[in-house]
């Protein structure tokens, strides 16, 4: 590998678009959420944690992601922008490089910061971001834990910044985390139906490849209805969120009878789906405003 022969600019920006930036905000804003509604103050740790989740740990994710289905990623035409980058060969090893020393530092402040029950949280946060893309394990070639997976990685973050900042767990609390389990399962499995024709041709195993993407559309809309369903158990004004599982919904609704061969055509939901998250959390935002308000009394 060579970083003279790619060029300094073009590696930098591979790796910007390798991170995902529309979806920097998902991992971010779960952790720096749970934090600050836990502790109700601004810190050197929410700081340094809701950049570490903002960038670095997607660069992590995402980037060993888009190493290793590199065979797929030359046969998927949705590649090369906010879905993701098709890095060029030569940028393997230095992906891979690059993702580990930009965490380092964040996660040693935040190993420091925390207490030992937040080591094995940030770890296992962590192993899951590797083990999804990378063997031996390769989890996302595992039907069912590759969509688990992929939730952990979104959830975590917010679990991690309750235990970072000492919350009091009760069962609304985990009611939350339930829904957001779900929404994550729901929204990978999503996901992977536009990919179904990639996947195969790159012999890569997912939820979409062995299920059909018939039967993964309406396992991920089963999935959301129960995320919604979850928040019904949470304290007021979480229940309110609950309706946010109606866009997701109406969203993959459409696509509820699509078959493999024109599975490619639910990239249409998935770009509305982007979006749509932008939209929830803004709405989530509202709800987190209005809980904070009634619990500062």
């Amino acid at each position: 590998m060579s970083l003279g022969r790619v060029g300094a600019a073009s590696a930098l920006r591979q790796l910007v678009i390798a991170s995902r930036p529309v979806s920097w905000i998902n991992t971010a804003y779960p952790f720096a959420a749970a934090y600050l509604l836990t502790t109700r103050e601004l810190d050197a740790v929410i700081i340094v944690g809701t950049v570490f989740f903002l960038i670095p740990y997607n660069l992590a994710m995402y980037g060993i992601n888009d190493v290793f289905d590199y065979e797929s990623d030359l046969r998927n035409p949705r590649k090369g922008g906010a879905h993701g980058a098709v890095l060029d060969a030569r940028l393997h090893r230095a992906t891979l490089w690059t993702a580990g020393l930009v965490c380092a530092p964040f996660v040693v402040f935040l190993v420091i910061a925390g207490s030992p029950w937040s080591w094995p949280v940030l770890a296992a946060s962590l192993f899951f971001v590797v083990a999804y893309s990378a063997p031996p394990l390769r989890l996302k070639e595992v039907p069912f834990a590759d969509s688990v997976c992929s939730s952990i990685h979104f959830f975590s973050p917010a679990v991690y910044g309750l235990v970072l900042a000492g919350a009091r767990w009760t069962w609304q609390l985990a009611a939350v985390i339930v829904a957001f389990a779900l929404w994550g399962i729901a929204s990978h499995a999503f996901g992977a139906v536009q990919d179904v024709a990639a996947d195969r041709a790159a012999g890569i195993r997912s939820i979409a490849t062995q299920q059909g993407a018939r039967w993964t559309v309406r396992f991920a809309l089963a999935c959301y209805a129960a995320s919604g369903l979850a928040m019904l158990a949470t304290a007021w004004p979480g229940p309110l969120a609950g309706l946010l599982a109606v866009p997701y919904i109406a969203t993959v609704w459409p696509f509820r009878s699509v078959t493999d061969a024109a599975a490619h055509e639910a990239v249409r939901g998935w770009r509305r789906f982007l979006w749509l998250n932008q939209l929830a959390g803004f709405a989530v935002t509202l709800l987190l405003i209005w809980w904070w308000l009634l619990t500062s009394a």
